[in-house]
């Protein structure tokens, strides 16, 4: 029987599991990349908070949206069904398409370090599906994969693709406002300003990559693939990517 406080509890449940994995405190590392931004600062591109934006806004539609985010988005259902071969497949296409070593290598860091958060959160929360229930190729997964489980496993069943997006967007846009206060550097209310320009675009980019076939995925961002291998041997780093 369906109770005004069921509802009123599930909804909490919902809320809470997704500020909990939006949090910049969460030990999974992603304060230590930028994800190119440090490397198009090195280069000239990125110098101030107009070209900052420009570069940010630039990622948020080409980068995330149209790959990891639409992974992530067909990754939580998969989870929820364990349907080990989808997210197998999806676990591989995020493999093939990192466009340098050391973005590859992000992803499967940050990818570890969830599977290791989850594993400590046990109990009173246990993951689901349960760790010793995942096919020992999906451990650890990528980051986007390792992230639907996350959400699989805080949120209840009837959380849909687009509000879980949300929460993983908020956290990228977050992060990256802060890599750039860092690295251009900008101050905090510079980055605030820059975090409410990505957040006004982020309900749009959600419902997009929440609903992209499978076929239009894509990774493809040639600059940014050029900046980090570039990256890789820069001179003086304060980010991992």
């Amino acid at each position: 029987m369906v109770t005004p406080e069921s509802v009123a509890s599930e909804g909490t449940q919902t809320l809470l599991g997704l500020l909990w994995l939006a949090s910049p405190a969460l030990p999974w590392g992603g304060f230590s990349y930028s994800e190119g931004l440090e490397s198009a600062v090195d280069a000239g591109l990125v110098h101030d908070e107009a070209s900052t934006a420009t570069w940010l806004l630039a990622q948020l539609h080409l980068g995330p949206a149209r790959a990891d985010w639409a992974v992530l988005a067909q990754a939580l259902p998969a989870w929820r069904q364990r349907d080990w071969q989808a997210l197998l497949e999806l676990d591989g296409w995020v493999r093939r398409t990192r466009e340098s070593a050391e973005l590859r290598l992000q992803s499967e860091q940050m990818g570890h370090a969830v599977l290791q958060w989850l594993q400590g959160l046990a109990p009173p929360i246990q993951p689901c599906p349960a760790v010793d229930e995942v096919p020992a190729a999906l451990r650890p997964p990528t980051y986007p994969v390792a992230y639907a489980w996350a959400l699989a496993s805080l949120t209840p069943p009837g959380l849909g693709p687009q509000q879980a997006l949300l929460a993983a967007g908020f956290a990228w846009c977050e992060a990256a406002c802060q890599a750039a206060v860092k690295a251009v550097p900008l101050g905090q209310n510079a980055g605030q300003r820059l975090l409410a320009r990505l957040a006004a675009q982020l309900p749009a980019v959600v419902a997009q990559a929440a609903t992209r076939p499978p076929a239009q995925r894509q990774s493809f961002t040639p600059l940014l693939a050029i900046l980090s291998a570039r990256h890789e041997t820069q001179y003086s780093r304060l980010f991992r990517s």
